[in-house]
């Protein structure tokens, strides 16, 4: 993943529950590009995207895997958006994929 956004990333995720719209433009970008993720053993494949967060660079993971919900997305970046964002359980917060 590192190669593909140009950061080395901080170790963690951050977990991002969608809202209605934002559940239906994942779905859109199902087969709009991004990068595929073939993890080393013992990691589920994903696909990754391009993103910003409060202006920070990041990368947003939709993690290929049964039952994984649909509303959620990780993400990461080369720092703890957590702390960087002063975030906390519930804030809401707006990504900006890009390609």
């Amino acid at each position: 993943m590192e190669e593909k956004l140009g950061f080395t990333l901080f170790p963690g995720t951050l977990n991002v529950e969608l809202t209605r719209e934002g559940t239906s433009m994942r779905e859109m970008l199902k087969g709009e590009g991004g990068f595929a993720i073939m993890p080393a053993s013992g990691y589920c494949t994903a696909r990754l995207f391009r993103a910003k967060l409060g202006g920070v660079k990041c990368g947003v993971v939709f993690p290929q895997i049964a039952g994984y919900p649909v509303d959620v997305v990780e993400l990461v970046s080369s720092v703890n958006l957590r702390e960087k964002s002063c975030l906390f359980d519930g804030s809401q917060v707006e990504v900006e994929v890009t390609f």
